[in-house]
């Protein structure tokens, strides 16, 4: 199937429905951002929401298959996270930092965020060590230009694992395996399909065993998730653009699932949840989504849904409360916090059946 850009409708406004922003925000305290990953990766907590009991309950990760329906297809994102911050130097000395995002067509160049921008002159060329080099082509749209063809092949020579902002820490030698999944194969992505890092290889094959499947698809995470929606109604919040790839075969077997409900579909990850909803209304199975998912959304393809604690005024946040229900989902983050869990990135889980 060929490539197009995901067509989404503004939900109309209806009673009970949360569209302002304000109505995402909740406080934090910062101790429970979570800093390091826990040692062991399904020993991570685990809040399970009933969405038809409208209940909440706790555990850990490494019991998952307690609570997941018989023989679940559970859907996850094998993109891998490129080591995109890179760290260099001007011919003056001075030190540059760049951080990929989007790899251009001519297999050189990228769209890159740089600092300090003011300083550097289009032109000017930037040297990462390792024979690797980069030239600002253009100051405008933040564009360089390498030395080298397809430069992904050669990042982990020279390249720092993106750690999200709200990481307080220089990334260390052991975040380039923590910040990966177990099934992590293809490069692409800058930011982490969170929800899959608590997945050990050892409990895959336990829950294959106990009759689930796992089925992959690709979407490449940008810089874009972590934008904060700024519109006071959020249906007018400009979702950025992610690619996606998801092979017939794997289609197949989740439509088929879909239609017959032989099987409950459990979407690993915003991420996941978010190609499996597009292709259902595309049926685009290579290609881009702009899909934007909050409150008033009528999923098609996802039955449950594993994802981190996000935050607040994020389209993440919006995707898990259009899933749970806003006031069980808003009432479960409350008691995560009551009960300490910890957010973000390197934090711990959530199920939402």
């Amino acid at each position: 199937m060929t490539s197009r850009p995901n067509d989404f409708n503004v939900i109309p406004a209806k009673a009970g429905i949360q569209f302002q922003l304000q109505s995402y925000f909740y406080q934090l305290p910062e101790e429970l951002i979570a800093q390091e990953p826990v040692s062991k990766r399904d020993q991570a907590r685990l809040l399970i929401v009933n969405r038809a009991k409208g209940m909440i309950c706790h555990d850990t990760f490494n019991h998952l298959n307690k609570y997941l329906p018989a023989n679940s297809h559970l859907v996850v994102n094998n993109s891998k996270v490129i080591p995109a911050r890179l760290l260099g130097n001007r011919a003056t000395g001075g030190a540059v930092e760049v951080f990929l995002l989007n790899h251009l067509e001519d297999g050189y160049s990228f769209e890159v965020l740089l600092r300090p921008l003011k300083k550097i002159k289009e032109g000017e060329t930037i040297d990462f060590a390792k024979g690797i080099s980069a030239v600002l082509t253009d100051k405008t749209k933040r564009v360089v230009r390498f030395n080298k063809k397809n430069i992904i092949r050669h990042l982990k020579e020279v390249g720092h694992i993106p750690l999200p902002p709200y990481i307080k820490r220089a990334d260390t030698p052991s975040d380039k395996q923590d910040y990966q999944t177990v099934y992590a194969k293809t490069p692409g992505s800058v930011a982490s399909p969170t929800a899959g890092l608590h997945f050990t290889k050892n409990q895959i094959s336990d829950l294959k065993a106990q009759g689930n499947r796992f089925l992959e698809l690709t979407l490449h995470i940008n810089y874009g998730t972590f934008k904060p929606v700024e519109c006071e109604d959020i249906r007018l919040h400009p979702m950025h653009t992610e690619h996606y790839s998801i092979k017939p075969s794997v289609y197949r077997v989740i439509a088929s699932g879909a239609q017959q409900s032989r099987s409950s579909i459990v979407a690993v990850g915003t991420t996941s949840c978010r190609v499996l909803e597009s292709v259902a209304h595309s049926k685009v199975l290579t290609g881009s989504t702009s899909m934007f998912i909050y409150p008033g959304y009528k999923f098609q393809s996802v039955d449950a849904l594993i994802t981190n604690f996000h935050l607040p005024h994020s389209t993440l946040l919006m995707l898990v409360c259009a899933f749970g229900g806003y006031d069980l989902i808003m009432k479960a983050y409350k008691e995560a916090i009551k009960e300490r869990y910890r957010f973000y990135s390197y934090g711990d889980a959530m199920l939402i059946l």
